[in-house]
């Protein structure tokens, strides 16, 4: 549980009250009444907490040190500057970026999501019966929010079950853009290290220079998979690994399906694997229902420009007991990044971040005391 405690220098901030979770201080906004610890990852610690202004449940992530490492400053940035502008049922909301007591030295970094029960990891793996029902309304939500998404420009490049989080009603929503990138940004390959192989489309395993929104279809073919499976279909242990399980699933592909790749390395090792019929998904989910099984063979399409794409995937017919086009609105304005194009100091990564703050404390402008955080 939040246990209150002293400030580190035994003096309070203003606005600020002091509590510890898993051994690590929160600094955080009086308006908010901590419940407990619910996560911890590489990128900070998760609480529960009340609005008692609003009396509305939210989730707090502290990110401790959030300039030690510039990949992951940046990564954070994108994710607020990103989430700035999205609206969707099916996307997380960010309800708040907490204002730092200096403006020019803060290192912790205080996000404040809607609240919810779980992720799509932590049921696949549970023994939680799954029936169709569910799993076809898991897909059309994170098709729908994904639509959404790219309507907005926005490649997500990281989605996975862990990126989805479920209430107990299996509202599904959409998180994580911190390895977002505007789909006018190209040539950014995504590396092992810092993305979740098993979802990663063959484009991006192939180091192709090109990519586009299918590679989001890709992931969502993988989720959908695991979630008809309950395992994961393509756990790589590395990179050229990873390709030889999709072509055992898939088949060895033909002549015509390789013209995508423009690594002649590439090429040459997908040549080189021995000839492999493939495997029906309708033998790997025999229980699976076949308009599902349909479905998932046009979103696992080796070559992208044959992938089935969102819009169509959303008119399938395994999804027309949901779909309503009239229902799915595109993003109001693309968004257009402006952090991809250099590299960024700590200093200015610092102000922009500051900046974006700004835009849920519009009281700090208003009241023009902007230089008390100095």
């Amino acid at each position: 549980m939040a246990s209150p405690v002293e400030p580190p220098n035994g003096v309070y901030a203003e606005g600020k009250h002091y509590y510890s979770m898993w051994q690590t201080l929160f600094e955080i906004d009086t308006k908010y009444v901590p419940i407990k610890p619910i996560g911890r990852g590489a990128y900070g610690i998760v609480c529960s907490s009340v609005n008692r202004e609003t009396d509305e449940k939210v989730a707090i992530k502290k990110i401790r040190n959030a300039f030690e490492n510039r990949s992951d400053a940046v990564r954070t940035l994108r994710e607020i500057k990103i989430l700035r502008h999205l609206r969707h049922e099916n996307v997380i909301g960010l309800k708040d970026v907490m204002m730092p007591v200096h403006r020019r030295s803060f290192n912790d970094v205080y996000l404040v999501y809607e609240l919810m029960d779980t992720d799509l990891h932590q049921i696949i793996k549970s023994p939680q019966g799954l029936s169709n029902d569910h799993c076809q309304y898991f897909l059309f939500q994170l098709l729908r929010g994904l639509k959404y998404l790219h309507s907005a420009n926005i490649l997500h490049r990281d989605l996975k079950p862990g990126n989805l989080l479920v209430n107990a009603n299996c509202d599904l929503k959409i998180c994580d853009f911190g390895l977002a990138r505007t789909s006018n940004v190209k040539g950014q390959f995504m590396t092992e290290y810092v993305v979740t192989r098993w979802y990663r489309a063959p484009e991006l395993l192939l180091c192709c220079d090109n990519y586009n929104t299918s590679i989001d279809v890709w992931s969502v073919g993988c989720i959908f998979a695991e979630l008809l499976g309950r395992k994961p279909l393509f756990p790589g242990t590395e990179c050229l690994n990873q390709l030889k399980l999709i072509i055992t699933a898939l088949g060895s592909q033909r002549e015509e399906d390789l013209e995508f790749i423009d690594n002649p390395k590439a090429r040459k090792f997908i040549k080189s694997l021995h000839y492999c019929p493939g495997t029906p998904f309708s033998r790997l989910y025999p229980l699976a229902n076949p308009l599902a099984i349909d479905l998932l063979q046009k979103m696992l399409v080796f070559d992208p420009s044959k992938r089935i794409g969102v819009t169509e995937a959303l008119q399938h017919p395994y999804m027309s007991p949901l779909y309503d086009a009239s229902s799915n609105p595109p993003a109001q304005v693309p968004i257009d990044m402006d952090i991809d194009e250099e590299v960024l100091e700590e200093e200015t990564i610092r102000e922009m971040m500051w900046n974006e703050m700004l835009h849920y404390h519009p009281e700090v402008l208003a009241g023009g005391n902007i230089e008390a955080y100095s």
